[in-house]
């Protein structure tokens, strides 16, 4: 049985106080559905490179993070493309990015 869910707004809030709390910036780029949308992060570790994680849950249901295109970081034109082929296949999406070098993941839930 998967767990409750929170609103798409309350967690991307609660994302953003995370990193403001370590003032690490971070901010919305786009909006989703308030309700309903799922959120991607884009960790911005240098002008070149990124981590992009995708909300997710596990076969138990329960909440977490997938990270896309493996364990490395990506470059910038890949994190680039891979955010508007998110944004195509879900208008709803929310997207956050956080600038950090050293590419602190404050967020709750599993690594996927």
């Amino acid at each position: 049985m998967s767990e409750p869910r929170l609103k798409a707004r309350i967690v991307v809030q609660a994302i953003l106080r995370r990193y403001d709390l370590e003032a690490i910036p971070a901010y919305i780029r786009r909006s989703g559905d308030p309700d309903a949308g799922t959120i991607l992060l884009k960790l911005a570790i240098s002008r070149d490179s990124a981590i992009i994680l995708s909300q997710a849950r596990d076969a138990d249901g329960r909440a977490g993070w997938l990270r896309v295109g493996g364990d490395q970081p990506l470059s910038e034109q890949d994190a680039e493309a891979a955010i508007e082929k998110a944004i195509r296949r879900d208008p709803d999406l929310y997207v956050i990015e956080i600038e950090d070098s050293k590419a602190r993941i404050l967020v709750d839930g599993l690594l996927l």
